[in-house]
């Protein structure tokens, strides 16, 4: 039986989805590959299946338009910088 205070997935991939977008902000305008980035959001010490979710993560913000991904380079989008533009003004 599992326990009541574990995450469904879909809490998990928002939750992680929220770390990603987070750090690829905070670091802006530094430009960081994905193997980088996986680093960084893992605090140094990705296992597999936390570089799996934090590629997921990638490629779902990738589908909304909130990153771009360019081979191995990932960028916060313009609308995801305004976003956080809107955001740190107290929106």
């Amino acid at each position: 039986m599992a326990e009541k205070n574990s995450m469904s997935t879909h809490a998990e991939d928002l939750r992680d989805q929220g770390a990603v977008l987070t750090e690829i902000l905070a670091l802006h305008p530094a430009q960081l590959r994905l193997s980088e980035l996986v680093r960084e959001v893992a605090a140094g010490v990705p296992d597999f299946e936390k570089k799996d979710a934090i590629e997921r993560a990638v490629r779902d913000l990738v589908g909304v338009g909130l990153l771009f991904r360019n081979d191995d380079l990932v960028l916060p989008t313009r609308a995801a910088l305004r976003f956080d533009e809107l955001l740190g003004e107290g929106m």
